[in-house]
């Protein structure tokens, strides 16, 4: 077994927080303030970054792993189009008096809905498979898991309650993919492309929702019959397999295996992803660096459910912070258009609503490319604020026009198809910004934001929190839409207001920083505004003042300059 580095020590604090300490200050910052330029040291070569064909590996290795979210995708993007097919509405769908058949506002709600709700208990539940057994297979056992629920639902004849049930079994499926799929990548990555890695799991999601809505599109205009809706669930199957036959290449997360004491394996894991040998210098260092944080973790004790919400190590902070960042994610509004896409522009006036869900779709997955490159060339914060304040803008413009231009003679009569155009093109706008900012980096945020004994629980309660409000979204729009229309935009700019100083006053940066530097960040109490300028203990120059970054006098308002 190696021995850890000697510059690492743990040490407890008197409030019984267990630390690990670096002795090694001569090493020059790497971020330098109002700046944010890379100055480590080229000796140390967990931070060393080399050609992009060198992380080829590690990089395909993580989009396998990612592949989990074009599962949720795909659900999102066809669920939307099979309340409005022939077949579906006949078979699960309520009767006129006239023979016409339709959803309910309530059955649309549950149908669309109720899949959110079996994510966010399958994140809290399932998504614990993952510290017991390993991310590899915890991701296996959810992924059969769904499996099970599209049986349940494909094999639905005309009961509403049973493709409802195989909704929930499936929903449990993607709650624990959506938790063990970026934990495992940010597990993985190389921390200098952990943003743009953990962003490949958003990127599968719009290549999911956009291959959905063309399914939908050829199944509704090629079919009248079942083929309509349950093509596009057997092609559930072949994802899922997929799936699991990525599994089968990917190595076991280096720092779960160094938890349960499998240390040779974990040497193996981490010379796979660094192809490299087990006794190279850079495969030794992070190696040592996850034995010391391991270490300091247990010399704390056995991690419970109460352990999030404890303020030692500033876990309730975290803890809120995730969960607030998962939440407002989906107060952004974007289910508004996902979920419910093809409806929505037929009330603006398109014949065809399922082909302006294609346009979405396509903006949609080709804006998160982009992301690919934001996450890490401008960190998190700046994106989120950015993204923010953009998408604010939008809606305000959406929900004005829809308010006022859209309908010429009242709701129930024609509509303006200048107005509609308009509407259509700001919903573009608005889902750019939302895939470049908002869509990946919540995932982003929270997988590298807890330490390892607690990532699992912190993680499925976070993700939990935006399943829910998915769910609440989902089930309430139709109703609230029927209400107030388009004045619907107004809730969601609202948010976004909210969402811009929540970001600035809350959340840290934690680009470029291994997992095990963002911890030591939270333990020195660093003010998120001041979190751009904070230089790990292992790079400090002897001048770096530690404690400026951790307090500041300025009113409220001074602080954003």
């Amino acid at each position: 077994m190696s021995e850890p580095v000697t510059d690492l020590q743990v040490t407890a604090s008197s409030e019984g927080n267990v630390e690990a300490v670096s002795s090694n200050n001569s090493i020059a910052s790497n971020k330098v303030e109002g700046d944010d330029m890379d100055l480590k040291a080229p000796e140390d070569p967990i931070h060393a970054t080399g050609p992009l064909s060198q992380y080829f590996g590690v990089l395909s290795l993580c989009l396998m792993i990612a592949f989990g979210g074009f599962i949720f995708g795909w659900d999102t993007g066809t669920i939307g189009g099979f309340v409005s097919h022939e077949d579906f509405l006949r078979r699960f769908g309520s009767r006129h008096s006239d023979g016409t058949y339709y959803f309910s506002k309530v059955r649309t709600g549950l149908v669309v809905g109720i899949f959110n709700v079996g994510c966010a208990i399958g994140g809290l539940t399932l998504g614990r498979t993952g510290d017991m057994y390993g991310r590899k297979p915890g991701l296996m056992i959810v992924v059969v898991v769904y499996v099970i629920g599209i049986i349940i639902s494909i094999a639905s004849i005309d009961k509403w309650y049973q493709y409802f049930i195989g909704r929930i079994i499936s929903g449990l499926g993607v709650g624990g993919i959506a938790v063990l799929s970026p934990t495992l990548i940010a597990e993985t990555a190389p921390a200098h492309l952990r943003g743009t890695a953990v962003a490949f799991y958003q990127l599968l999601i719009t290549g999911g929702i956009f291959l959905g809505y063309c399914t939908n599109y050829g199944t509704h205009h090629g079919y009248k019959d079942s083929t309509q809706w349950r093509v596009p669930l057997g092609l559930s199957f072949a994802w899922a397999l997929f799936m699991i036959g990525g599994m089968l290449l990917v190595p076991e997360s280096a720092r779960f295996l160094v938890q349960k004491g499998r240390l040779e394996e974990a040497k193996v894991s981490l010379s796979k992803t660094n192809k490299a040998t087990v006794d190279s210098p850079i495969v030794v260092r992070e190696f040592d660096e996850i034995f010391a944080a391991v270490e300091a973790e247990r010399a704390a004790g056995n991690a419970s459910w109460g352990e999030i919400f404890s303020r030692k190590g500033a876990i309730l902070k975290r803890t809120i912070m995730g969960v607030m960042i998962q939440s407002l994610q989906q107060l952004t509004g974007n289910n508004y258009f996902f979920y419910y896409g093809s409806t929505l522009f037929n009330s603006v006036g398109l014949d065809d609503g399922y082909e302006a869900s294609i346009v979405i779709g396509i903006v949609n997955f080709a804006s998160t490319f982009v992301a690919l490159w934001t996450v890490e060339r401008f960190g998190r914060r700046n994106c989120l604020l950015v993204g923010a304040a953009t998408m604010a803008a939008c809606f305000v413009i959406y929900a004005s026009v829809g308010v006022t231009r859209l309908y010429i003679d009242g709701y129930d009569g024609p509509t303006s198809k200048g107005a509609g155009n308009c509407m259509i093109v700001f919903t573009c706008f608005y889902i750019f910004c939302f895939a470049t900012t908002w869509a990946p980096l919540a995932y982003v945020i929270v997988s590298e934001t807890y330490p390892l004994r607690i990532r699992g629980r912190a993680m499925g309660l976070s993700i939990g929190a935006n399943w829910m409000w998915g769910f609440l979204i989902s089930f309430f729009t139709p109703f609230i839409t029927g209400a107030i229309h388009f004045a619907y935009g107004y809730v969601f700019f609202g948010c976004l207001i909210f969402m811009f100083f929540y970001v600035f006053f809350f959340v840290c940066e934690t680009k470029g920083l291994t997992l095990e530097e963002v911890d030591e960040m939270y333990l020195e109490g660093v003010l998120p505004w001041k979190s751009t300028s904070w230089v790990p203990p292992s790079q400090r120059g002897v001048d770096y003042d530690a404690s400026a970054a951790a307090h500041d006098d300025r009113p409220w308002y001074q602080r954003f300059k």
